[in-house]
């Protein structure tokens, strides 16, 4: 009885940078869907990326805002985009689409959209101003922070560092050598 080896040949798999399309690597090195290099020598820069393009429509932003709010207050209700779009009598696709920044709702969508998550419409269109107001205001309502924020411009900078290393270790528990 005789043994027959035999080579199986592994193929690697890549993810293009510039696409996500994930495949195996083709003779060319270059991905199937962009046409671009899968083997970039010098590597690229994230700040590059996070840089909105000049002729990028104000909307598209908003939509990406929009589709965030939206993830995130639907998975805080507990909810499957299944569920939202039987609330609102539209296809899942279409919820999908709007969490992907792929779909901008209209006014009109906004307003169902809220509805069936129970919330205010605005809280849907908040930018990152209005929720860092709100955070603000949140950590203002508490009267030991707020007295502690009054203090704060007082300090020079020697004592606010002495200050934020007591804060951190009372909160962790640790005790400070004399």
């Amino acid at each position: 009885m005789a043994t027959t080896l035999v080579s199986v040949e592994t193929r690697e798999v890549l993810r293009c940078d510039f696409c996500n399309l994930v495949q195996y690597r083709p003779s060319n090195s270059h991905c199937r869907r962009c046409h671009k290099p899968l083997d970039v020598e010098e590597p690229v820069l994230p700040t590059l990326q996070l840089v909105p393009h000049p002729s990028a429509p104000p909307s598209a932003e908003a939509g990406l805002q929009v589709a965030g709010q939206v993830r995130d207050i639907r998975k805080a209700r507990h909810l499957s985009q299944r569920q939202l779009a039987g609330r609102m009598q539209v296809p899942r696709t279409y919820i999908s689409k709007i969490e992907n920044g792929k779909a901008i709702p209209t006014l009109g969508s906004l307003e169902r959209l809220a509805a069936a998550l129970g919330v205010d419409i605005c809280q849907l269109v908040r930018d990152a101003r209005s929720i860092r107001e709100e955070e603000m205001a949140a950590i203002f309502a508490d009267p030991f922070l707020a007295e502690i924020a009054a203090l704060l411009p007082h300090l020079d900078p020697v004592h606010r560092t002495l200050f934020q290393g007591a804060v951190k270790d009372a909160a962790t528990g640790r005790r400070r050598s004399a």
